[in-house]
């Protein structure tokens, strides 16, 4: 009898005793573990109450002026909460929020993502941690700063690329430019991007500083060039995050406030050109009609804040859904 193969055969792995299995049991639910388990549990239950309690207040305050508003609120190019009847809307309102806010990402995202795949891949690192924080630090200007910086500087230094965008694609009608201040969206999409560009380069570098090297190693062992592994390896594993960064700056750009009103002159039309002065936004507004507004005004206020919030809500849906639907292909598993 052939005893070789026996003898070469691992040893059995022990069974844990009946009392070893009620041990791990009872460590599982330790007193640390339920306190633990209970916080964590609260604290999601809490964000959810918190959020229902805000829809729920701006949706009631909504429904009181809605209810005595004489034109179709979303339709509607005036806002008169002052006359008899009542007349506001938010068309202008929405346009100008949505248009700003996709020349800000339109600006920002490609900046943002070369400026992180820069720091993480190309410079060197003398180089890299001072770009870094000073890129830190323009996070954490305040709005207001921005704001002041874009009426005083940006505003009358833009006339030249007015101009120029006027002679050159003016024939769009979308830069078609008629002379003035450019107090215009392009000059607030082009200041959201400055502001919103930090949060999406932070991310991003974060996102590329954890792809895994073997990736990369493995590119490059083929013969692949430096922007082809960022190509084939750093993008498709970081696409998800670039996602989650681009809509963080654009849930920024959505509700910024102090730079916009103090960069746009506000008026209730709808300018085809991107180069007329004018326009609006929801936080724009809010914030320049709030404090001399009567009750019924406020009520009005908090309406077009409810828009504002469901728009929200639908873009950071919209972006969780193209997360889970790319997240087979990002390079996490591979």
């Amino acid at each position: 009898m052939d005893t070789t193969h026996i003898a070469d055969a691992p040893p059995p792995t022990p069974q844990p005793s009946a009392t070893e299995q009620k041990r791990a049991a009872r460590g599982a639910t330790r007193p640390g573990d339920r306190i633990f388990l209970g916080l964590s549990r609260g604290s999601g239950i809490l964000l959810l109450v918190i959020m229902a309690a805000i829809a729920g207040f701006l949706t009631y305050r909504a429904a009181l002026a809605i209810s005595k508003d004489e034109g179709n609120f979303l339709t509607t190019f005036e806002w008169n909460t002052s006359a008899t009847p009542p007349v506001f809307g938010i068309a202008v309102l929405a346009y100008g929020t949505i248009v700003s806010s996709i020349i800000a990402m339109v600006i920002a995202v490609p900046i943002a993502v070369s400026i992180a795949l820069f720091l993480t891949h190309y410079a060197p690192r003398r180089l890299s941690g001072p770009i870094a924080y000073v890129i830190d630090l323009l996070a954490a200007v305040p709005s207001i700063v921005y704001g002041l910086w874009g009426a005083l500087i940006l505003v009358p230094h833009l006339n030249g690329l007015n101009g120029w965008l006027n002679d050159y694609l003016g024939w769009t009608g979308i830069f078609e430019w008629q002379g003035g201040a450019a107090r215009s969206m392009l000059t607030v999409g082009i200041l959201l991007a400055i502001m919103i560009l930090p949060i999406i380069t932070n991310v991003s570098r974060e996102v590329f500083r954890q792809v895994p090297q073997i990736h990369e190693e493995a590119a490059l062992a083929l013969g692949a060039t430096r922007w082809e592994v960022i190509r084939m390896a750093v993008l498709p594993f970081g696409r998800s995050g670039v996602i989650s960064a681009s809509m963080l700056g654009l849930g920024r750009a959505l509700g910024e406030t102090m730079a916009v009103a103090t960069v746009l002159s506000p008026d209730f039309l709808i300018h085809t050109s991107l180069l007329d002065p004018g326009g609006g936004t929801f936080a724009q507004n809010i914030a320049s009609k709030f404090s001399e507004a009567t009750e019924f005004g406020r009520d009005a206020l908090i309406a077009s804040g409810l828009v504002l919030f469901v728009i929200t809500l639908l873009v950071n849906g919209a972006a969780r859904a193209i997360i889970a639907r790319r997240k087979e292909y990002s390079g996490a598993n591979a």
